[in-house]
């Protein structure tokens, strides 16, 4: 995610290390300052990827891979061990969609349990509406044991789109009142 940063834009996260910095460097390229205020680096990386990356014309054309998800964004994801701002998780793209989201699930139960209690900080702060809530049983059945295991979600109406050049997502559908009048 951060090379596919670098190479769209320049601004090379992997010699920014402080959330002040990554704050100045998204601002300095062209982000507005209300948007990444306050967030850290992790965040900021994967805002800058959604917004000059997802859209950068024949970039996600793939297929290809995108791996490096920063922590922050990956509540459930196991760290890397090379680096632990990340996370061991991909996302498959073809034709600029995005078709599969993976990831080795985490089974620390304290790195969980941390994650989530500072996942729940924001949704009480208002700062992340997004941010998953605590979920004290799932930690609880960490402690018990769970065995290294992994996730893969492929979403299906997109594949359709991609196998019948469907233009639109609502050409797909199979429930017409999700369809245009």
């Amino acid at each position: 995610m951060a090379e596919a940063i670098a190479e769209i834009t320049g601004v090379d996260f992997s010699k920014i290390d402080t959330d002040e910095e990554a704050q100045k460097a998204a601002i300095a390229y062209g982000m507005d300052k209300s948007e990444v205020k306050g967030l850290p680096r992790g965040k900021i990386i994967a805002e800058m990827f959604e917004t000059y990356c997802e859209d950068a014309p024949g970039y996600l054309d793939g297929p290809i891979f995108v791996t490096g998800h920063p922590v922050e964004v990956s509540p459930l994801s196991k760290r890397d061990p090379k680096d632990p701002r990340i996370t061991r998780r991909f996302e498959a793209y073809i034709n600029g969609w995005e078709i599969a989201n993976a990831f080795s699930e985490l089974n620390d139960p304290i790195d969980q349990y941390n994650r989530f209690k500072e996942q729940q900080a924001q949704l009480d702060d208002g700062s992340d509406d997004e941010a998953h809530p605590m979920d004290e049983d799932f930690v609880n059945a960490l402690e018990v044991g769970l065995p290294p295991t992994g996730g893969l979600g492929i979403g299906i109406d997109r594949l359709i789109m991609l196998i019948t050049d469907a233009p639109s997502i609502r050409d797909i559908i199979l429930f017409p009142t999700m369809k245009p009048i």
